[in-house]
């Protein structure tokens, strides 16, 4: 199975360096694409860098003219994967790209339990964040499994697993963070089953992500979809995703 990641990347000068040689010691068959949304920083001049050494050549990058946002650059980013499942790795050093395996190793374990469609999340423990982030992360999440009939412990992590033709598919209506609720409302719409297992976190203080700006968007968003035209997985791809998985 290879996994396909995407690094969404904005002014992240400081750490994307370290990130991506973090990805590149785990031990996957990995499709790398980098999508720099129109940084104003060094963060474009540092991966052209980078493009020129192994083993960050094999990497692909892409840059947005104009910051349009994560949600922009995810499907930006969802095009272009070729693998089996993909998944989203923030340039931040939130997140430790050495969990990855163990998002493989429950995906094979549910099919190897028969289930057919799923999704893997990496659930964090938020204890560490600030207060008004970790209890707008605890409202959406609760206000998921509500509306949804879901029990997942993490709505908002960066790390979500799914398979690629899937995330080709999904509509990408959102543009920043209310991303998040997008992808995971439609998976469940569509009757996939989401896996969880336990991550790294290190949380950091300069966040993008403001509570107050991004959670009512996040929260409109799941109404949306709730309350709106249900997704579908197109028949095509769910028919590759299928032989995908044999």
């Amino acid at each position: 199975m290879r996994l396909s990641v995407i690094v969404p990347v904005y002014n992240e000068e400081k750490t994307v360096l370290t990130m991506l040689t973090k990805l590149s010691e785990v031990d996957l068959d990995m499709e790398v694409v980098v999508v720099d949304d129109a940084s104003t920083d060094r963060t474009w001049e540092i991966l052209q860098e980078m493009r020129q050494q192994a083993p960050f050549n094999t990497y692909r990058y892409v840059r947005h003219e104009h910051n349009q946002g994560k949600g922009v650059g995810l499907r930006t980013g969802f095009a272009l994967v070729t693998g089996d499942m993909v998944t989203i790795q923030d340039a931040d050093m939130e997140y430790d790209p050495q969990d990855l395996p163990a998002l493989v190793r429950k995906w094979e374990e549910g099919k190897t339990q028969g289930l057919n469609h799923i999704a893997v999340y990496g659930y964090r423990n938020l204890a560490e964040q600030k207060f008004t982030t970790r209890w707008g992360n605890r409202f959406l999440t609760t206000m998921t499994n509500i509306l949804f009939g879901s029990r997942i412990h993490d709505m908002e992590t960066c790390y979500k697993m799914l398979p690629c033709e899937v995330a080709k598919a999904l509509p990408m209506e959102g543009r920043r963070f209310e991303i998040e609720p997008e992808i995971t409302s439609c998976l469940l719409q569509a009757g996939y089953t989401i896996l969880e297992v336990p991550i790294s976190y290190y949380p950091r203080q300069d966040k993008k992500l403001a509570p107050w700006k991004d959670g009512w968007p996040a929260l409109a968003m799941l109404l949306r979809r709730r309350f709106g035209q249900p997704f579908q997985v197109p028949v095509v791809a769910a028919r590759e995703e299928t032989v995908a998985a044999k």
